[in-house]
Parts: structure tokens; C-alpha cells; sequence
């Protein structure tokens, strides 16, 4: 399969070696068959399809095509692309271990940021994972124990691999999270209080950056109410549908 799209390679590598989506590309090449590869994987099949759609949006070219013939009357294989996906996949996980390896010979925890629009960036811990019809509803806490909730489909769950005991980021955009001086009365919600750091006036809100209690910072935007001031301890306002999980 050809496609005249650009082929990005770098952009297709993901973040962490234990990204599930080139395990599922590695498993088709593996065995030729997506749905022999999802149940190798441990995922549904459906989720085996979005690994594969979001590597090629990605990448910009098709990683897979279908395979005709053999004795089970078809198949699935990695395109030119997809291989070169593996190979690089496979090489930049063996520089970032010996990188991870050098990091801690110093004593130091590094974690790999992402690169992204969202100001909200959290390293957070997988508490728990309850299903429900709509996806899953996962826990998470701040190195301090606060906790907040994220809503994630079961198919992005399976991919990412989410478990008690993973280290995760939570990211949101700043226009998604208001700002008050009264805790949110919305149960709903996740609410986060911290320290005032800044106040910055816009044309009709005004953005505040605060500290959590666990040191980080959450920037969000104050629309009516008495004005935040410099020190003072201010509520964040965060819907879980809201926040997205992303493996550092």
C-alpha cells in the first residue's frame, strides 16, 4: 500500500518502550493476523485497530496492510513503513535505557516530558480503575496523595497499559480549568487548592497561576468573583472528562 502523505517516522515512535501500540505492531508482524495480535496482546480487537489508525496518523503513511491468501483466507502485514517504525522503535528504546541507566547512576529521576499546548502537565500515580459503560474512570494521585479522576475509553486503558502502581502524567488545558476562591460545590468534579502565584488580567478573565500542594503548578482562569490575590489560597475546578493520561 502507497500513500503520498509524508512518512514521519519520529512522530509515530511514541514516548516509553512500553508503548502498547508497537507492541501490537510487532505482533502482527509477528504473526499476521490483527486479531491473533490483539489476543497475544492482551486487548480487544477494537483497540488493536486504534493502535494501528493512530501509528499511521502519526507516522502519515499506512503501517499495515491486509494480506490475501494462505490458508486462513487472509491475513494482515507490516508495510515498508511499519518496519522502519519497528527498527527505529527498536533503537531509540536501546539509547533512552542506557540515558534512563546513566540517570540513575547519578541519583537523579528524570521523566520525559511531552511536548504540547496543554499548560496543566502533572506526573501522577494510577490509584484505581473502575469500569463503566462509557469508558473507564481512573484515579489518580499527586506525589502529595491528592487525587483526581480522569475518564478514559477501554480501548485507550488497554493501550496504555493502565494499572495501580503506573506512573502516568495528567494534562489539561488552562481554559478548561476555572478558578475560585470557594471549594467547588460540584462533587462531580475534581477539585485541587493551592496558593496563589500569580494573576495575570485578560480581556475578559483573569489567568492564575497557583501552586498545588505538591509542588506543581496549575494554571487556570478566573471568571467573576471577588479578584485572587497573590498568596491566597484558591480552588481549581476540573472535570475528569477533562483531563487526559499520557505514559511520560
Amino acid at each position: 500500500m502507497k500513500s503520498s502523505s509524508t512518512f514521519r517516522l519520529d512522530a509515530a515512535l511514541g514516548h516509553d518502550i512500553t508503548d502498547k501500540r508497537i507492541d501490537v505492531l510487532r505482533r502482527i508482524d509477528a504473526v499476521g493476523s490483527i486479531s491473533e495480535a490483539a489476543r497475544d496482546a492482551g486487548i480487544s480487537y477494537k483497540a488493536a485497530w486504534q493502535a494501528i489508525e493512530t501509528l499511521g496518523n502519526l507516522a502519515g503513511t499506512p503501517l499495515v496492510e491486509k494480506a490475501v491468501g494462505g490458508s486462513g483466507g487472509g491475513g494482515a502485514q507490516l508495510t515498508a513503513a511499519g518496519r522502519k517504525v519497528l527498527e527505529a522503535f527498536d533503537y531509540f528504546a536501546r539509547v533512552r535505557q542506557v540515558a534512563m541507566q546513566q540517570a540513575s547512576d547519578t541519583g537523579h529521576h528524570v521523566t520525559f516530558g511531552l511536548r504540547t499546548s496543554m499548560r496543566n502537565q502533572w506526573l501522577c500515580t494510577v490509584r484505581e480503575l473502575v469500569p463503566g459503560e462509557q469508558g473507564q474512570s481512573v484515579t489518580l494521585a499527586l506525589s502529595d496523595g491528592t487525587l483526581m479522576r480522569s475518564v478514559v475509553t477501554h480501548e485507550s486503558a488497554q493501550l496504555l497499559g493502565l494499572a495501580p502502581g503506573l506512573k502516568v502524567l495528567a494534562l489539561c488545558k488552562a481554559t478548561a480549568v476555572p478558578v475560585q476562591t470557594a471549594y467547588p460545590a460540584d462533587e462531580t468534579q475534581n477539585a485541587l487548592s493551592g496558593q496563589v502565584e500569580a494573576v495575570a488580567a485578560t480581556t475578559r478573565k483573569a489567568e492564575v497561576s497557583m501552586r498545588l500542594g505538591c509542588g506543581a503548578i496549575l494554571v487556570g482562569f478566573q471568571n467573576g468573583g471577588p479578584a485572587l490575590q497573590v498568596g491566597q489560597t484558591a480552588w481549581a475546578r476540573v472535570d475528569p472528562a477533562a483531563v487526559v493520561v499520557a505514559l511520560p
